[in-house]
């Protein structure tokens, strides 16, 4: 496809080359095209390069409109869990999985954020897509909502070791003295399927492909983050309302 959209960018370069209102085939256009790259091969690179740009451009503007026409169910959707304080004045958005390892080091940094600034608001989109054992870590984490213990089985979660599967999912609820049989009913509920199939739509449309990423004021930052990056991020995003 690269290869599609560079040849035909170069064309729309060398056509000017063409004396004006000469008809050029399918055939001619291609000749041209090979001729130019041969005698100048850095035209491919220069193309590349424009081409490329111009996408995460293309990118950076859907992802901003989406983010604007979606900015308050980000920030104040009562379907999605919230840590931190729930009226702080910065919202910082993550999206993770509990099977990504990336989320687990990004863990000890969004803890720091949190004692550091007392003014962050931390909402959470489950976004399983590790496999089997994501989707029932998930959705036994936004069942225990329920039960008051989101919190403490987030964390816990967090800090395993090895997968969450269904096994280790339900030893971490009983060691937190929930109601299992509680737990395994309010899994299957309407809510948690639309948090999930909501946390996928709004990750796509933003342009995220991976876990963690973190929406913080209007910065979209996808990948691992440190808590100095986060701090900037957030002071940032707190100048801007202010």
């Amino acid at each position: 496809m690269k290869i599609l959209k560079t040849m035909a960018f170069v064309a729309t370069m060398i056509m000017p080359i063409a004396s004006f209102g000469q008809t050029l085939s399918e055939d001619r256009v291609k000749e041209l095209v090979l001729e130019a790259i041969r005698e100048n091969p850095e035209i491919v690179l220069e193309a590349v390069r424009i081409i490329e740009q111009r996408e995460q451009e293309s990118q950076a503007a859907t992802a901003a409109s989406v983010l604007s026409d979606n900015r308050d169910l980000l920030d104040n959707d009562p379907n999605a869990p919230v840590l931190g304080n729930p009226d702080g004045d910065v919202t910082v958005v993550e999206f993770f999985d509990y099977n990504c390892p990336y989320c687990r080091r990004a863990m000890t940094q969004v803890e720091a954020l949190l004692e550091q600034d007392p003014n962050v608001k931390l909402v959470y989109r489950e976004w399983p897509i590790l496999g089997e054992g994501s989707v029932f870590a998930a959705r036994a984490a936004l069942a225990s909502r329920k039960q008051g213990k989101y919190e403490e089985f987030h964390w816990a979660m967090m800090g395993m070791q090895g997968r969450a599967e269904e096994p280790t999912v339900i030893r971490i609820a009983e060691d937190l003295g929930m109601d299992i049989a509680q737990l395994r009913r309010d899994m299957e509920s309407p809510e948690i399927d639309a948090h999930i199939a909501r946390s996928s739509e709004l990750s796509r449309a933003l342009g995220f492909n991976g876990t963690p990423s973190f929406v913080i004021g209007d910065a979209l930052v996808p990948g691992v983050i440190d808590v100095d990056q986060m701090i900037t991020l957030t002071e940032q995003a707190r100048a801007a309302i202010q």
